[in-house]
Parts: C-alpha cells; sequence; structure tokens
C-alpha cells in the first residue's frame, strides 16, 4: 500500500462551499485560512492585485500543494482553521498580515478580568484566545458570553482597597442587569471568577461542559423551588443550543471520537481522517491509498486508520465510519444512521468525495481533451479519433463582399496556423450552397495534389443544404465516404450526417457537443471577421481608387493620416497641401466638389 500526496490542485474545480484551505510546500503546510466560498477565496491570492502585494507574492511562490476542508458553515470553519493555527503553527499565519493584525479575545488577568477584542498582543495582561479572521464571527462568540455572563466592560482597577474606599460607583450595565456591581463590592470575587471559568470554555470550543453546568444549576435550583433562577439558567441553555444549531462541528452530545471514511474507484481508496475532541473537529486529513487486488476496503481503512490514528496521537477509542468493520476489539467502530454522528460521517465523506472529484477533474489537459474525443468519436460512430478537425463557415451581407473561412482543432485545441480564409470566386450573389460548394472544393483538392494529411472530421457551419453542397465538392474530388462529414445547425444544435433524413441531437451538457459548438462559432468569428475586414477595406478605398491622379501611395498615406474618406473630405485645403502637395489637394478637392 502506497500513499500519495496530491499536487496543487486547479483552481476552477475547488468547492464553492465553506470550509479550511490549507497551502504547502514541498514539506510543510505554510498557511491556514477558512473561506465562505472556497474556490473564490483561494483563486483570490492568484489575482493580479493580489500579487501586487509582495508578502503575498511570497506566499504564493512557495506554494505547492492545496488542501481543502469543506464544513458546513463558516463559524466552522473558523473553529478549524483556529485548531490547525494552533496545531502546525504556519509562518505565514503569523508574518503574513495585512496593514493590521487579526483580532483575538483577551481574558486579563485583574483582579475581576475583563474580556475583550484586541489586535494587541500582550501576553502579560491576560490570556488570548485567537486569532480570529474573521471580526463578525468572533463578536458572535463575544456576543454569546455577554448575554449568559454578566462581565464588567469598565477599565477600573477593582483591587479590595478601591471597592471598600467607595472609590466607585454603579454603572448603566449594572442597571440594565449586564453588571452585578463588583466595583461597589456587589459580586463576590469567587462568584465572577466562576463566570469567567465557563466563558474560557466556551471560547476553547467546549460548550458541552458549560450546557452541562447550565444543566445542573437549572435543575438544582427547581429541586429548591427557585423557579426564577431556574428559568435564568434555562434561558442561558436556550441561547447556548442556538449558537450551535447552525454548527455540525461544536455538539453537546459527541464528545471524543474518531471519524473514518473512505470511498474506491479503480485500484486507489480514498480514505478521509477526523478527529473530534470535546466536541470540536481539531483534525481533518484525507489521503489516498493505493491497494493491491487482494486487499478489500475494511483492511485498507484499518490499515490507514492505524498509520493516521499514530500520525496524530487519537486515543479515541469510538470511530464512526460508512463501512463495517469486524473483529476489532480494541475499537468500538460504528456505522450510524441517523442523527448527529450520520451528519459527522456525511462531512467526513463529502470531504473524501471533494478529493476524489478534484483527482478525477485535475487531470492534465491533453487528457481530458483525449476524453471529449473519445466522446465524440462514440457518438457520431467514427472510425479514428478525430484529433483533427476542419469547420467552414461563409459570411456575406446581402451577396456584398462574399467570403469563407475554415478553422482547424486538433487535439481539441484550435491551431491558428492552419487557419484559412476564402475569397469566392466562382459564385455571384447570396448563394451558401455554392460558396460552401467552392471553398470545400479548393481545400480538398489543394490538399489532396499536395499530399497532405486529411482531417479526420468535417464539420459544417450550416443545415442539410450546407452540408449537401460540401457532398458535392467531395464526391467531385473522389473523396466522398474517405472523410467523415456533419452539419451543425444552430437553432436547436442538430447534428446532420450524409444520408440520414433525421438529425441527431446530442445532450446539452455532453463536453462532445460542447466542443462542436466552440469550433463553429470559432468559425463563424473567423469569418465574420474576414469579411468586415474586406468591407471595410472596400469602401474606405472606393472613392479613392476613382480619382484619377491619386495613386495606392498617396490613398494609403491620406487613410493614414485621416482614417476614412469623410474626414479626408472635411480636412481644410491647407493641411491637404501641407500633406500631399498642391497639385494633388487641389484635384482632391474638385473630386469631392463635383459629387
Amino acid at each position: 500500500m502506497e500513499f500519495q500526496r496530491f499536487a496543487k490542485t486547479e483552481i476552477d474545480i475547488l468547492p464553492t462551499t465553506p470550509g479550511v484551505y490549507k497551502f504547502f510546500n514541498a514539506e510543510n503546510i505554510i498557511y491556514v485560512g477558512k473561506a465562505k466560498n472556497l474556490r473564490k477565496r483561494v483563486s483570490s491570492y492568484f489575482s493580479r492585485s493580489q500579487l501586487d502585494n509582495r508578502k503575498t507574492l511570497k506566499l504564493v511562490s512557495e506554494i505547492q500543494f492545496i488542501e481543502v476542508v469543506s464544513v458546513n458553515s463558516e463559524f466552522d470553519a473558523l473553529l478549524l482553521e483556529n485548531n490547525l493555527i494552533k496545531e502546525n503553527q504556519p509562518k505565514y499565519n503569523i508574518l503574513l498580515k495585512d496593514d493590521k493584525s487579526f483580532p483575538s479575545i483577551c481574558i486579563t488577568n485583574e483582579r475581576f478580568p475583563r474580556v475583550f477584542a484586541t489586535r494587541r498582543i500582550d501576553k502579560s495582561l491576560g490570556n488570548y484566545f485567537g486569532p480570529y479572521t474573521s471580526v463578525k464571527a468572533m463578536n458572535s462568540v463575544l456576543d454569546l458570553i455577554r448575554k449568559i455572563y454578566t462581565i464588567r466592560t469598565c477599565n477600573f482597577n477593582l483591587s479590595q482597597k478601591n471597592i471598600d474606599g467607595n472609590k466607585f460607583k454603579v454603572c448603566l450595565e449594572y442597571h440594565l442587569k449586564n453588571c452585578l456591581g463588583p466595583c461597589e463590592g456587589l459580586q463576590t470575587e469567587e462568584q465572577y471568577l466562576e463566570d469567567i471559568s465557563q466563558a474560557k470554555e466556551i471560547l476553547k470550543g467546549r460548550i458541552s461542559v458549560v450546557r452541562n453546568s447550565f444543566q445542573d444549576a437549572m435543575l438544582d435550583a427547581a429541586d429548591k423551588l427557585n423557579y426564577e433562577l431556574a428559568q435564568t439558567f434555562k434561558e442561558k441553555i436556550a441561547y447556548l443550543e442556538k449558537f450551535q444549531a447552525s454548527s455540525l462541528i461544536v455538539q453537546s452530545k459527541i464528545t471524543d471520537i474518531d471519524v473514518a471514511t473512505i470511498l474506491h474507484e479503480n485500484q486507489n481508496s480514498i480514505i478521509n481522517f477526523m478527529v473530534i475532541e470535546n466536541g470540536t473537529i481539531k483534525v481533518s486529513e484525507t489521503v489516498e491509498a493505493k491497494n493491491n487486488l487482494a486487499e478489500s476496503l475494511e483492511e485498507i481503512l484499518v490499515t490507514v486508520l492505524i498509520n493516521l490514528k499514530n500520525k496524530y496521537g487519537s486515543t479515541n477509542k469510538e470511530i464512526l465510519s460508512n463501512i463495517e468493520i469486524s473483529e476489532w476489539s480494541e475499537f468500538q467502530v460504528s456505522v450510524p444512521k441517523i442523527g448527529d454522528k450520520k451528519k459527522l460521517v456525511n462531512l467526513s465523506l463529502q470531504n473524501a468525495l471533494l478529493r476524489k472529484n478534484q483527482k478525477k477533474n485535475s487531470h492534465p489537459a491533453e487528457t481530458r481533451g483525449k476524453e471529449i474525443l473519445e466522446e465524440l468519436q462514440e457518438i457520431l460512430k467514427l472510425k479514428a479519433l478525430p484529433t483533427h478537425i476542419e469547420c467552414f463557415d461563409n459570411s456575406n451581407i446581402q451577396g456584398t463582399n462574399p467570403v469563407a473561412s475554415m478553422v482547424c482543432f486538433k487535439h481539441g485545441k484550435p491551431s491558428k496556423k492552419d487557419y484559412r480564409k476564402f475569397n469566392i470566386k466562382t459564385v455571384e450573389g447570396p448563394d451558401d450552397f455554392g460558396s460552401m460548394r467552392e471553398v470545400v472544393g479548393r481545400r480538398y483538392k489543394y490538399l489532396k495534389e499536395e499530399k497532405l494529411p486529411m482531417p479526420n472530421l468535417i464539420v459544417i457551419d450550416g443545415g442539410k443544404g450546407q452540408l449537401n453542397a460540401a457532398i458535392e465538392a467531395l464526391k467531385a474530388l473522389d473523396l466522398y465516404g474517405t472523410i467523415p462529414l456533419i452539419g451543425i445547425a444552430k437553432r436547436l444544435e442538430e447534428i446532420y450526417m450524409p444520408e440520414d433524413t433525421l438529425p441527431l441531437h446530442i445532450s446539452k451538457k455532453s463536453p462532445a457537443l460542447m466542443l462542436l459548438q466552440r469550433i463553429r462559432d470559432e468559425a463563424h468569428r473567423f469569418a465574420i471577421t474576414f469579411h468586415k475586414s474586406k468591407r471595410s477595406k472596400s469602401a474606405l478605398q472606393s472613392d479613392l481608387d476613382n480619382i484619377t491622379g491619386i495613386g495606392p501611395k498617396t490613398s494609403a498615406l491620406l487613410l493614414k493620416a485621416y482614417g476614412s474618406v469623410e474626414r479626408i473630405k472635411d480636412a481644410s485645403e491647407k493641411d491637404l497641401e501641407r500633406l500631399i502637395g498642391i497639385r494633388k489637394a487641389n484635384i482632391l478637392g474638385t473630386y469631392f466638389s463635383s459629387k
């Protein structure tokens, strides 16, 4: 069994879900971040505006691998991000800042500690929790603490001497019942520190510990018939449950547990491993294992799980999984069907599936292109893989300046050096069928005479009429039947094939159809561009070419200076004299005044 580390993934296949992303250099994690939209956030690091920042440029230059962990909410991502930062200490989470540092929550070491947000870290002042990359998420935690605890917001020096000396008076917070007035000795230090101790548990993610404490206090108050106090604790429990409602990562019923799920495809297995401690995800890693044919999924998962548990030092005895593991007496392995444990298994599977999709879609472009061509070959029943495709289109406006284009795609990509433009020579008026017959005949007569490689597929932009015209051209060259030929109609994206009365309909989501549409659209663009260029030159030069005494060099000089015949008409006589001389300026003036 061989473990593989995934190389840097393509950004456009990252999920748009909330989650945590990890940047690796060749050896270590160098940065951990969280995102509401993983694809959008990760791609922002590679944008032109961000790369103007020297610090971001330095980070990006070191990235060799990107790993992502998908979660269910932004707050879940925040908690997991903080755990990963504390565990791995990535260097850029410390060094790479904007013009201000990330905020943290500080609990001071004063006699009656304060709880507040700060961006300045001074460990001599107290304990810090964070840093938080989202101010909104940090404030939601602070709001929860202030709703369920009565913690002072003032910065008074509440020494026993100052309190005994009645140096301070209670403020509005006391009257709003947000503070119990320790400044006047109305709350003991012991009571206050009990609240602070529970607030620390919340900041550590141990909400279940706080909830159990409130539950016991509520029941104790109810037993003593102190229903008003019991109601207070009930409300605090409700605040905690509301706070937990949108978060899968913090659960009151789930404490220390491991989650391991496995997906299998061909000769590879993808395993996601998560470690839950005190209701919080501490570790989430997805690995790929190449297994021998003799190994079962159960054997693969057990082998990988032992390695990962040893790697992260997990001592959890309970393991959740998506497959049964028999005869493993050392651990309690279960496959949950409902509830919060099932949600954790689903989250783990989601991350394994994410890695599977990344692996599937991160093949080299050549491999994906070959798969599309193979699909096209199967749909059109072609004998050879269509690695060389040529597509034709006509362009004219009411029969004027008729032109045609041929674009060439090789291995699913444009081969612009092989593009060709055609001026229609033998057809007069708006005859699309005649034009198609001419250009197809000219193209393949040349290839045949020069003994150059023929395409594997010819695509005609148009329906049955244009296709039949191309067939006639190939028959005249005795090439019909040797080169596959199809027509694609724009209105319903129908595929017409020779000698088939009914069109072929391909799924609109098919990559093969998308390739044909791209080739058709490129031929149309190329033809339109050529037609516009020819029409513009004709319009610009027609008047000047008809003036006796004004030659091609003078015409080119005038058009370069003025850009159009209309501007030449509006130019002053003196300006024209300076540019082309008095005699030619007089010729122009006489010509334009007579019109």
